[in-house]
């Protein structure tokens, strides 16, 4: 028989009472009823002031110190301004952080030399508990130059979407990606499956992400033995490291597609992918007809007149899985042991295929 509201009620407060805070997942499982109920009451006996409402915890009235007092309950998570594509890690790591009873405290990072560092600065002048980055790296010597300031940080640090060179001052900082070199092999093998052997790759060359990209296209169209149909290309003009400098790399790549006749394309990112689709119908050529396109990201590849088949990072459980790591390490401090081996962990993208990929065909140009 279901247990009344208010004898519920009251078993959470005792609860409450004898823990100091309390988080909603554990009252859930200790009471056999859902989050949702969960939540309900405690909203009811926060209403009443019996307990304080917290992000996924309920807290006691009594004066006192609560768990993790002095340090407070945030966790800061450091990204850079204008990333869609770390959207989703955000909320994901916001769904985890209120599972453990914590608050994520965003941060933006502006486009601007030492940003990073002052955003860092700044959540933990917030007094953050620990910090989620993901700096923005627009090459490799700018992680360099990043390393010894992230690694010296007195929090937790769990780098997101980035993961540092070996042997690096940040080698041994726990990391959670997007195993970008899988999404590179899942293209080409659907592309290649399609009968496309000349492909092109028009990617972005400003992230760490945009040079996994990069680098595994090469080396897997080489191992495939199709490297001298292969093309690379940046995917916009303001994609290089620099964006206010005029890149070679930056050709058209209608052009680039006559010239090398390939009848294939993998772009990076979404938007790019969007506009480059429209340039080449501009152009008078048809997606898939004249060319098949598979975007990098999938944020929005689904939104533009063509549904773009794309490679799908797992991006909110790679934020997810972030918090969660740093979660581990909060856990092993208020135990008083040591939080294990440092992680490397690296989630696998999937591909979803739309309407603009398919077989190749004879003759395109």
């Amino acid at each position: 028989m279901r247990e009344p509201a208010r004898n519920r009620q009251s078993r959470i407060v005792g609860i409450v009472e004898a823990r100091g805070l309390a988080r909603i997942t554990d009252l859930a499982d200790e009471l056999g009823v859902s989050i949702v109920t969960v939540r309900r009451d405690i909203e009811e006996l926060a209403r009443r002031g019996e307990v304080r409402r917290g992000h996924g915890v309920a807290r006691s009235l009594r004066p006192g110190p609560e768990p993790g007092a002095g340090t407070g309950d945030a966790v800061g998570m450091v990204v850079p301004e204008r990333n869609t594509y770390l959207t989703e890690a955000v909320q994901g790591a916001r769904e985890a952080a209120e599972r453990a009873g914590l608050r994520l405290a965003l941060h933006i990072a502006a486009d601007e030399p030492g940003a990073d560092r002052r955003a860092v600065r700044q959540a933990l002048d917030a007094g953050v508990r620990g910090l989620l980055i993901a700096p923005r790296w627009r090459t490799a010597a700018e992680a360099a130059q990043d390393h010894s300031w992230l690694s010296a940080l007195e929090v937790p640090v769990v780098l997101v979407e980035r993961r540092p060179e070996r042997g690096s001052a940040l080698y041994g900082v726990d990391s959670v990606r997007g195993d970008h070199a899988y999404g590179v092999h899942l293209t080409l093998g659907h592309l290649l499956s399609l009968g496309h052997e000349r492909i092109v790759l028009a990617a972005r060359d400003d992230s760490p992400t945009a040079r996994v990209i990069r680098a595994e296209f090469a080396a897997q169209t080489a191992a495939r033995g199709i490297a001298g149909g292969c093309r690379t290309i940046l995917s916009s003009r303001t994609a290089g490291p620099d964006p206010s400098v005029a890149d070679a790399r930056a050709v058209d790549l209608v052009q680039t597609l006559r010239e090398t006749g390939a009848t294939a394309a993998l772009i990076h990112s979404d938007m790019d992918a969007l506009v480059l689709v429209q340039r080449l119908q501009e152009a008078g050529l048809e997606v898939p007809r004249d060319c098949s396109v598979v975007a990098y990201n999938d944020v929005v590849a689904d939104m533009g007149h063509i549904a773009l088949t794309a490679v799908a990072p797992p991006k909110a459980e790679i934020g997810r899985a972030a918090l969660d790591v740093l979660s581990r390490q909060f856990d092993a401090a208020r135990e008083g042991r040591r939080p294990g081996a440092t992680r490397h962990l690296e989630l696998l993208p999937a591909l979803v295929v739309r309407d603009s990929t398919a077989p190749a065909a004879a003759h395109r140009f």
